[in-house]
């Protein structure tokens, strides 16, 4: 995805004007300056490109500080930068803790714009570190997003969407699709492809071809993977798939779905970052909606169904994104999130809007 990424700003760039005129009015688009890039440990190359790409674009220079557990990727980008002959002092890459080095940045007056990446958690602290020098923040957080399958669309689809999100990357993706709402009388049917989906995804070494689950990036991650399934079981709801830690070697966790979950369990909640599906059942269509949004996160969000039905309920969702019958994003769109998901836009003509100042000269 991250050259797909990559042309679809340079697309956007291609018609892209820095200066328009404005009845008496010279409207002017210019860098910030220096923009700070905060990334996280889950996407570490395609993190680094959909923030640099842009900021370079719109004129800036930036300062990268990947994540403490995924620092080799970084250096060799930046050394991948030096080859291919940038300027000294427009790629920056400083390693270390995001939370010391993040805190730095957002903190330093020559920075004028950070842009991060991370949980929601870290990022209200940068968001309170930055208010000193009320700098401008790009959030992209946190998320617990809904599928929801309406009746009279493909069962199987709705499943199937949802699912592969959650087993992508072992569910440490911030967009996945980890809430899937159904019809309750639909719940007996969505059990029984939702096992046969599962019966087949192999869980091991992800060098080999036909593994679709490999290992938590930390003992640590694991180990908080595994609280909240027990969270899962301690508050009422049946492991209907998975469930455990697989007795072998290495920080694995077997793909897990919940059912008998309420919107108000703290699996249904709050983001788990693993391999966890919670499947929750609704009377209306209004009921759909509102448990989708009963959420402090809006990042992603799918719908299956009726077109024109999908598409209404769609429009309701409030969140930043929205599949409609397993539509696939297009990297010219803007990725981000409404409430606590984070603040601004990333990709396209929507992402560089972002590292621009606005000035208005009068004549």
């Amino acid at each position: 995805m991250s050259l797909k990424e990559i042309r679809g700003t340079l697309d956007a760039f291609k018609n892209f004007s820095f200066e328009e005129e404005l009845d008496n009015a010279t409207i002017i688009k210019e860098g910030y300056g220096v923009v700070g890039c905060v990334t996280p440990w889950n996407f570490p190359m395609n993190q680094i490109q959909r923030k640099i790409t842009p900021a370079l674009l719109a004129g800036n220079t930036v300062v990268v500080n990947p994540a403490s557990n995924t620092p080799l990727t970084a250096i060799i980008y930046a050394e991948t930068i030096e080859e291919a002959g940038l300027p000294a002092g427009v790629f920056n890459l400083v390693t270390g803790s995001g939370g010391d080095t993040g805190d730095y940045l957002t903190q330093h007056p020559d920075v004028s714009v950070v842009s991060f990446t991370g949980s929601t958690e870290v990022g209200k602290g940068l968001y309170k570190n930055a208010a000193t020098t009320v700098k401008k923040l790009v959030l992209e957080l946190g998320g617990k997003s809904p599928m929801i399958y309406l009746k009279g669309g493909d069962l199987q689809l709705a499943v199937e969407s949802a699912a592969s999100t959650v087993l992508d990357n072992q569910g440490q993706t911030c967009s996945a699709l980890t809430r899937l709402l159904v019809p309750k009388d639909e719940l007996e049917r969505t059990k029984e492809v939702i096992k046969d989906y599962y019966k087949d995804v192999k869980v091991g070494d992800p060098t080999e071809k036909d593994t679709r689950v490999g290992p938590m990036v930390s003992k640590e991650q694991m180990d908080t993977v595994l609280e909240y399934i027990q969270k899962g079981v301690d508050e009422g709801a049946n492991v209907l798939v998975g469930g455990n830690r697989l007795n072998r070697k290495g920080y694995f966790v077997e793909p897990t779905v919940f059912t008998d979950v309420t919107n108000d369990m703290t699996i249904a909640q709050e983001e788990i970052f693993g391999p966890v599906l919670v499947v929750i059942t609704y009377d209306t269509q209004e009921e759909a909606v509102k448990i989708a949004n009963d959420s402090s996160y809006g990042l992603s969000g799918g719908v299956v169904g009726p077109e024109k039905e999908a598409m209404e309920v769609a429009r309701q969702l409030r969140t930043g994104n929205v599949a409609i019958n397993g539509g696939s994003r297009t990297p010219k769109a803007p990725f981000g999130g409404y409430k606590q998901s984070g603040l601004g836009r990333e990709n396209g003509l929507y992402g560089l809007e972002d590292y621009l100042e606005v000035k208005a000269l009068f004549k």
